[in-house]
C-alpha cells in the first residue's frame, strides 16, 4: 500500500489539525502555498478557516487558477467547512468578489448554522463511514443548500446536507481534524490511493 503525499492548503485556517490527521491516516501531509508546491501532491486538503480571506489569499499568492486547473484535472480534494465552500460551483451568502475552485455540483451557504457563539457538535452518519458517527464539530459553518444530479449526499444534520462527493472531490461542513476520530481523513487517503 503507497504512502500518498497530501498536501493542506496553507494560506489560513487550520492547518497543522490537517496534517496531524493525514500522518494518523497514513498519508505525509506537508502544507502547500505556491504553484510548484501544488504540482508535487497527490491530493489536497482545504482546511476550514475564514472562506473570503482563504479567496482573497489564493488570488494573492498566485494560485487560484493553479488549483482550479488541477481540480479540473482531477486531483482529490477535500474541503473542510471553509474548504467546503471553496470546492462549491456556486456560493450564497459570499462577498461579490469571492472566487471558488468549483469541483462539486452544488450551491452552499455560508455561516449557515450560525455565528461563532453558535458552534455545536453533534454525531453524523456519514455513508462510507465503518464504526458509528463521527463526530461533527460546527465552526460558523455552512450547509449544502441543493446538489446536481452528479453530486452523492454522504450525510445529513437537522435536514440539511453537510458531506458531500462529487468524483474526486470530498467535502464537509464540519471539521473532523479537531476530534481525534481521523476516519474521514482515512477515506479521503483511500480516494488518493485509487488515482495512483
Amino acid at each position: 500500500m503507497s504512502t500518498p503525499t497530501i498536501g493542506v492548503l496553507a494560506l489560513q485556517g487550520d492547518v497543522r489539525e490537517h496534517l496531524i490527521a493525514l500522518a494518523a491516516a497514513d498519508a505525509l501531509g506537508r502544507p502547500v502555498r505556491r504553484p510548484e508546491e501544488l504540482a508535487e501532491v497527490d491530493g489536497l486538503v482545504i482546511p476550514g478557516g475564514e472562506s473570503t480571506t482563504m479567496s482573497k489569499l489564493a488570488v494573492a499568492f498566485g494560485m487560484i487558477e493553479p488549483l482550479r486547473e488541477r481540480v479540473r484535472a482531477g486531483l482529490p480534494v477535500y474541503g473542510t467547512c471553509a474548504g467546503m465552500i471553496m470546492v462549491a460551483d456556486k456560493l450564497l451568502d459570499g462577498r461579490e468578489d469571492q472566487e471558488t475552485l468549483g469541483g462539486i455540483d452544488m450551491i452552499v451557504r455560508r455561516n449557515a448554522f450560525g455565528r461563532q457563539n453558535e458552534s455545536f457538535e453533534a454525531a453524523i452518519e456519514m455513508a462510507g463511514i465503518e464504526g458509528g458517527p463521527v463526530e461533527g464539530v460546527f465552526i460558523r459553518a455552512p450547509w449544502v443548500e441543493s446538489t446536481g444530479a452528479g453530486t452523492e449526499v454522504l450525510a445529513t444534520y437537522d435536514g440539511h446536507t453537510v458531506a458531500v462527493r462529487q468524483g474526486n472531490v470530498l467535502a464537509t461542513s464540519f471539521h473532523p481534524e479537531l476530534t481525534g476520530d481521523h476516519r474521514v481523513h482515512a477515506l479521503f487517503v483511500d480516494m488518493v490511493r485509487a488515482t495512483q
